[in-house]
This record gives C-alpha cells, sequence and structure tokens, in this order.
C-alpha cells in the first residue's frame, strides 16, 4: 500500500533539510570569503552548527515514523532515509573535526577560498542526501553525480601535490565510467518499463508484460554502476590509488558517510524498484561479494602502507554487507527481507563508524610535513600514547569481526541473515576469508603493543579531537556490548520503508 501523503507531491516540508544545507553551504562559503587565515575557525564553527541543525531537523523527522512524498513523487522522506542521513551528518561532522589541524598544517584552509574544504564536503553530503531520498532514477543520479563532482574536486585540493592530482585523475576518469554504466542502465530499463519512477518500474517489473531480456541487461549495467560506487571487485580499481593518493582527510570524507549513500540508493533501486527480478540481481551480488572478500582480504596482507590497507579493507567489508542485501528473497519470498536489509543496514552504519575512528588515529599520528601511512609509524604507540593505542585496538578488533565489539556483532547478523537463505557453504566461506583479514588487522596491534616505537615525539592533539575520539572507540564497544537500540532502529526503519 501507497502512503495517503503520496499524493501530496507539492508539499516541501520533506525537503526542508536539503533547502537548509544548500542555503547554509552556499552562505558559509560567501561568509568564508572575507574570512582571514588566523579567523578560519569561523567557517569550521558554522559548518559543524550547520550538521547539528540538519540532525535535529533528520531526527524529529525520523520519530514521526512517516512516509512523505514530495517534488512530483522524485522524493522520499522515509524513516531508512532519515536515520542514514543522521548517521551521515554525524559522519561528515566527525570528519571535520578529525581533519581541522590536518587541513592546517598542509595549508588547505588558507588562501582565498580556504574554507573550500568545509563548503565541498557540505556539497557532497548534500549529494548524498538527495541519493539517500530519491525516489526517482534521475533524482538519484544528480545526488550521485553532486556529491561526485564535489570529491573529485576534494581529492584534487591540494593542487601542487603530484600524488592527489594523479588519484583525483583516476577518480574522476572512473568515476564517470561509472556513471556511464549507470546511466546506460537506467535508459535500458526506461525503455523496457516506460518510467522512471521507482514504484511504477516495480509495477511493471512485476507485471510480466515487459521485455525481460532489456531488463535484465539494463540490470546488468546497474549494478555495474553500483559496483563502482561501492569499490566491489572487480569494479575496485580505483580505490586503493585514491585513498593513498587523496589528503587523509579527504579518504576520510569518501569512506565515511558516501557508504551509507551507496547503501541507500542499493536499497531504492533494487529492492523497492527492482524487487521483482530479485533472483537476477541476488546472483550478481553474490558474485560481487564473494570476489570483494576474496580480493579484499588477500590483497590487503601484502600492504604496507594502511591507507591502502584500509582500502582494500572497504573492499572486503562492501563485499561482507552485500551478503546482507543478496539474502532478501528466497524462493521468490520476502519473508527474511527486512531482517536481511536492516543487518545489513546495521553492518554499513557501523562500519562507517569504525572507519571514522581509524582515520582518526592515522591523523593524528600525522603532522606537519608528515604523513603517518605506513604500518611502522604504528610501532610502540602505546608507548607514546596509551589511550590513543586502546581506541585503535578497538576499531581493529571490530573491523575484524572479534567480540565484543560492533564488528562481530555486525557480521554475525549478516551471517545470520545469510544461513536463513539455506546457503550455509556462503556463510562458511565468508567466516574464512574474514579470518584472512584478522591478520592484517592484528599486525597493526602487534606493532603498537609489541615493537619499539620509531618516532618518540609527543602526540600533540586538540581537545576537541581527542574527545570525540574517544567518543568514537567507546561507541565501538558499547554498541558491540548493546546493540539492540541500533539493530531495532534500523529494523524498524527497513520494516516501515518497505511497507510504504
Amino acid at each position: 500500500m501507497l502512503s495517503t501523503d503520496r499524493m501530496h507531491t507539492m508539499n516541501l516540508i520533506p525537503v526542508l533539510p536539503e533547502i537548509f544545507l544548500s542555503i547554509a553551504a552556499s552562505a558559509i562559503l560567501l561568509i568564508d570569503l572575507f574570512v582571514k587565515d588566523a579567523q578560519r575557525n569561523l567557517t569550521y564553527v558554522l559548518s559543524l552548527a550547520t550538521l547539528a541543525i540538519l540532525t535535529a531537523l533528520s531526527l524529529a523527522d525520523f520519530n514521526a515514523g512517516s512516509t512523505v512524498y514530495a517534488l512530483n513523487n522524485m522524493f522520499v522522506s522515509d524513516p531508512m532515509s532519515n536515520l542514514l542521513k543522521v548517521f551521515s551528518y554525524i559522519a561528515v561532522a566527525m570528519t571535520l573535526i578529525y581533519s581541522r589541524q590536518y587541513i592546517t598544517d598542509r595549508g588547505m584552509q588558507s588562501g582565498f577560498l580556504g574554507g573550500e574544504f568545509y563548503v565541498l564536503a557540505l556539497f557532497s553530503l548534500l549529494g548524498q542526501m538527495v541519493m539517500i531520498s530519491g525516489n526517482n532514477f534521475l533524482m538519484i543520479y544528480l545526488g550521485l553525480e553532486l556529491m561526485s563532482l564535489a570529491l573529485y574536486a576534494l581529492v584534487a585540493l591540494r593542487r601542487n601535490h603530484a600524488q592527489s592530482t594523479e588519484a583525483a585523475m583516476k577518480y574522476f576518469i572512473l568515476g564517470a565510467l561509472a556513471s556511464g554504466f549507470l546511466l546506460y542502465g537506467i535508459s535500458m530499463l526506461y525503455g523496457a518499463t516506460g518510467s522512471l519512477d521507482l514504484i511504477e518500474v516495480a509495477r511493471a517489473a512485476a507485471s510480466g508484460t515487459v521485455n525481460k531480456t532489456v531488463l535484465v541487461f539494463g540490470l546488468v549495467f546497474l549494478v555495474a554502476g553500483l559496483g563502482f560506487k561501492l569499490g566491489a571487485v572487480p569494479f575496485h580499481m580505483w580505490v586503493p590509488d585514491v585513498y593513498q593518493g587523496a589528503p587523509t582527510a579527504v579518504t576520510l570524507l569518501l569512506g565515511g558517510a558516501p557508504k551509507l549513500a551507496a547503501f541507500a540508493i542499493c536499497i531504492r533501486l533494487l529492492v523497492e524498484g527492482l524487487l521483482p527480478v530479485a533472483v537476477d540481481w541476488q546472483q550478481m551480488l553474490m558474485a560481487l561479494s564473494i570476489l570483494s572478500m576474496l580480493v579484499g582480504n588477500v590483497a590487503a596482507v601484502a600492504q604496507t602502507n594502511i591507507k591502502r590497507m584500509l582500502a582494500y579493507s572497504t573492499i572486503a567489508q562492501m563485499g561482507f554487507m552485500l551478503l546482507g542485501l543478496m539474502s532478501g528473497v528466497v524462493n521468490g519470498n520476502v519473508f527474511s527481507a527486512a531482517n536481511a536489509y536492516s543487518s545489513a543496514m546495521f553492518y554499513t552504519i557501523t562500519y562507517v563508524i569504525t572507519t571514522l575512528g581509524s582515520f582518526g588515529i592515522i591523523m593524528l599520528l600525522a603532522r606537519n610535513g608528515f604523513e603517518a601511512e605506513n604500518l611502522e609509524d604504528f610501532k610502540g604507540l602505546n608507548q607514546r600514547s596509551p589511550l590513543h593505542a586502546f581506541i585503535m585496538l578497538l576499531l581493529m578488533l571490530s573491523l575484524a569481526g572479534v567480540p565484543p565489539t560492533v564488528g562481530f556483532y555486525a557480521k554475525l547478523s549478516v551471517l545470520q541473515a545469510v544461513m536463513g537463505t539455506g546457503q550455509i557453504w556462503l556463510a562458511v566461506l565468508a567466516v574464512l576469508l574474514s579470518l584472512i583479514g584478522a591478520f592484517y588487522y592484528l599486525r597493526v596491534i602487534w606493532h603498537m603493543y609489541f615493537d619499539d616505537a620509531v618516532d618518540t615525539s609527543p602526540i600533540v592533539v586538540n581537545k576537541d579531537m581527542s574527545v570525540v575520539l574517544s567518543i568514537n572507540g567507546a561507541a565501538v564497544l558499547v554498541l558491540g556490548l548493546m546493540p539492540g537500540d541500533l539493530m531495532t532502529a534500523c529494523a524498524t526503519a527497513i520494516v516501515k520503508t518497505l511497507a510504504s
């Protein structure tokens, strides 16, 4: 049943967070033109204030629990979109807090447009919000391009840095290729179904009157485009190079909130729009998942650069998330759909939280003229800062899926969804591949606790960064011990969203 609110297509209240962010980001850009380098913290404070207001707006919408359509049914505000937006705001806010000292030391916060890091981060967030709430193929694509264009510019922000420029070119070229795949798939689906509206596409696909061959071909290109955005094998080529070449602050922007938006468009396009052909796209996702877990975990073992290692880790983690997405429909019934998709959502959110902390520690160790990018840079961290070594310990254990951290419960919930499909072999394979991944996470812990420090200089950290890092580490532990509230929120969001 469609919500009665679907009739109110001209209601702009659901779009209020997006309208507010577009106005606020533009205002911050103009204000920053008149701010001197010494006063650049004003841009930082205004950006955080904007994110705080956005969080309040989306939390109010989430608590209301309703589904409302706007902009001629091209935009939807529902529990899933509001919950993912809240965590996107949190992810961007934490990224800005972790990055402030890093970008100041590297001159990325000075000059005529010194606040462009903050402004571009906000515009990339705007694109993610449009992706998350898109109810139409073109709306989702517009959000995707807005996010991508801002991120392309951010990767190349250090214009005099050859490695960053090279990473930006690779990201731009392969991103354009991914967009081409996605658009070609959308055009074929439009040709098959006669609509760009996700609800209408689902109805047409379920009717059995569409050309199945064209529909499946469009689906193949669509999944390929999504694979690029997720960084899934074999569409992962850009991930390690861009993660390593981009400034660490930008790498965190790439690896954090955009993963939530990528999960959202998978649900929008595949589940809400193309559920009648789930048997086809679930097989594709299974292949992407297995390849991603295999290549990601095996390749990460050979890495000595921790940013590159975490890039391959991301590939493997996204492969694990895809397991949840491909477990929703079993033998044509959707009884386990809510459990499977909420598990994948929980996994994505907790992975983003863990990734934020991991790159936060990397930026903590970096200083002016020095990038803490090699594994050797973590040697003896416990001797230099026991607190931050313990936080990194929790984060690495969570990524490895070791109890009592949240990564363990996230993996367990996805594995339960997979076993619900009767594919025990797939769950066993996922566990075995995760064991390979545990090696390179534990290697970081070994360096921190059992090797002597190469660099014995004191670690200087801003108070706000230290506090947020501590909260980040505590969240990974607390959510592992008490995952119920977040899991319930994810399940409620998925159930209500699918019901609308």
